[in-house]
């Protein structure tokens, strides 16, 4: 977490936001409340959607170096917008599988031709409503090593997400919750996650929340800030 290394593939990920952040197409954006369904549709500009709605490139720089140390071999991403933050999964382990969801269908379109753009060629996109995508027969016979949750912002999907995800998980899996205390529903949603007998170890690092799962490991919380 504390690399201060000038990865060669952080020129990629640079490279990726400023495309997006040179786009002034105009898009349909589709924000969803509880239960993935739409309440509220918004005609921006794809830079301006990359601008305030993307990961930062701290973050996504991060979320590479996570990828790259782990190397997990099957990633589900919940949310995947312009496709910053799964470019990052990406380029960490090129080897491993992606499975990135996103209900927005313009967003949708955007992040597809972000990849094909770059040659990501491990990332496969499903454009559908996560409750509906989750049941899919490919989601529910996967074990994923990595899961990450970037979605609807509410405890009870949160939770939701997480209780259902539990079947997808092995002994090594890591689960990342994004914006675990944008508001006090996702902060009780977190300290519900934490108390849960299956998690072993968290990490909050305020922006993001860190569980793993390891039987052998002593129940364990640790907040730091990188």
């Amino acid at each position: 977490m504390y690399d201060k290394k000038k990865h060669s593939v952080y020129a990629t990920l640079k490279l990726f936001r400023q495309r997006l952040y040179k786009n002034d197409l105009i898009i349909l954006v589709q924000d969803f409340g509880a239960g993935s369904r739409v309440f509220k549709s918004n005609a921006r500009q794809i830079s301006k959607v990359a601008k305030t709605a993307g990961i930062t490139k701290k973050h996504a720089e991060l979320l590479y170096r996570i990828s790259s140390y782990l190397k997990p071999k099957n990633i589900l991403e919940l949310g995947t917008s312009l496709g910053m933050a799964t470019s990052a999964l990406s380029l960490g382990n090129l080897k491993g599988d992606i499975v990135t969801i996103e209900g927005c269908q313009e967003t949708a379109q955007v992040a597809k031709a972000q990849f094909e753009h770059f040659q990501l060629k491990n990332i496969e996109l499903i454009n559908s409503e996560f409750n509906i995508a989750l049941n899919l027969e490919k989601i529910r016979e996967t074990k994923f090593d990595l899961v990450y949750i970037d979605g609807n912002h509410n405890k009870k999907a949160t939770l939701d997400y997480f209780n259902i995800l539990l079947s997808n998980i092995n002994n090594d899996s890591i689960m990342i919750f994004d914006d675990i205390h944008w508001s006090k529903d996702m902060t009780e949603a977190w300290e519900a996650i934490k108390q849960h007998p299956q998690v072993k170890v968290t990490v909050d690092i305020f922006y993001w929340g860190l569980v793993f799962f390891r039987k052998e490991q002593e129940k364990e919380h640790f907040s730091i800030r990188v």
